[in-house]
């Protein structure tokens, strides 16, 4: 890539992004996002970087520094991740990407990948829904989304379905694919797809739960808006601005591409802070030993005469996550798992392209 959108993040590049951005205080007027400028944009994604952060995990007010790192990060993936998928679009002979380039990047994680078929295939069943109900309740089954292949199978989208009956997603380097009959599903049966969606779906539900059991009604409706925040809901142009889609690619990206682009976002920035809150929980615990325990009595004293606000926990001490706890989170991240070391042998001690999160 000739712009500076090509530059890859690493631990040593990773102070390069420490200076701090700005602060947002109120929430997005989403009235105004049509007309807004890229700053505007710029400065709101402040906003839902710790939206998303507080739906991880973070329960105390991230710096501006902080915020600001993560969604350089988060660009930095999402240049990584067109710049694959153009390359692999060209090798198909396309000269538009498509969501099937996006999922290929991340077809070694499973449960991510099973979390994405999910999340197109009731983003279908609510557009069928929605076509539906614009022609006066007519059959939905025969409003479909996706076109079929010429085998009867389309293996890059979605078979048509009914309106009341979520898509199946068949990937092309699926076994499903290769046959043109597909045998019917059944609603009892999971695949070990399913299975790995739903261990790490139940953490997760597990963890919102304990956080939610305590909260009152206007702090509980502010968490079911944080988990709705997005990087491309409603604001696709201005995402399109700010990823560089014009000099990263050249092709115009369709909205499903988009859609899938906000969800992998997301995972980035939940994924990062949860990483970086397992390295502050690390240093925190070590800081106690060192200090016998004063450190948590000093924390808590400090934070009582900040003050609170609505949800930081000052009974226990909570600290925010800081930079270098999220330059670490990235180091870790970044790190080649041990099942594909074999295969790199030769290659140690030289740059490695950007791993995605």
């Amino acid at each position: 890539m000739a712009s500076d959108h090509s530059k890859t993040l690493d631990s040593d590049t990773m102070t390069e992004y420490s200076r701090p951005g700005p602060r947002l205080v109120d929430p997005p007027d989403y009235d105004q996002i049509d007309i807004e400028t890229m700053d505007e944009f710029k400065d709101r994604l402040i906003y839902w970087v710790e939206q998303m952060m507080f739906v991880s995990g973070e329960t105390t007010e991230p710096s501006a520094e902080t915020t600001w790192m993560i969604e350089e990060i988060v660009r930095e993936q999402v240049v990584e991740m067109l710049t694959q998928a153009t390359a692999l679009a060209n090798r198909r002979g396309s000269k538009s990407i498509s969501i099937i380039d996006l999922i290929f990047q991340i077809r070694h994680d499973r449960a991510k990948v099973s979390r994405l078929k999910t999340f197109l295939s009731w983003k279908d069943v609510r557009k069928n829904v929605k076509d539906s109900d614009d022609k006066g309740g007519g059959d939905a089954g025969d409003v479909g989304d996706f076109d079929e292949a010429a085998g009867g199978v389309n293996p890059s989208a979605p078979q048509k379905t009914s309106a009341n009956k979520k898509a199946r997603l068949v990937l092309p380097w699926e076994v499903q694919s290769f046959y043109a009959e597909q045998v019917p599903e059944r609603e009892d049966e999971e695949d070990e797809e399913e299975e790995e969606q739903n261990e790490a779906t139940l953490a997760r539900l597990a963890s919102a739960d304990e956080r939610t059991k305590n909260m009152t009604k206007e702090e509980y409706v502010y968490w079911s808006d944080c988990r709705q925040a997005s990087f491309t809901f409603r604001k696709g142009k201005r995402f399109r601005e700010w990823a560089g889609f014009g000099t990263v690619i050249d092709s115009k990206p369709n909205d499903d591409v988009v859609d899938v682009l906000g969800f992998l976002t997301f995972e980035v920035v939940q994924t990062i802070t949860e990483e970086a809150l397992k390295v502050k929980a690390i240093e925190d615990q070590a800081n106690k030993k060192a200090s016998g325990g004063r450190g948590d009595q000093e924390a808590l004293k400090k934070r009582k005469r900040a003050g609170c606000s609505l949800f930081e926990m000052p009974e226990e001490g909570r600290t925010p996550v800081e930079p270098k706890h999220v330059r670490e989170a990235f180091r870790r991240l970044q790190v080649v798992p041990n099942k594909y070391k074999f295969m790199r042998r030769g290659y140690a001690g030289m740059r490695t392209p950007l791993r995605l999160i």
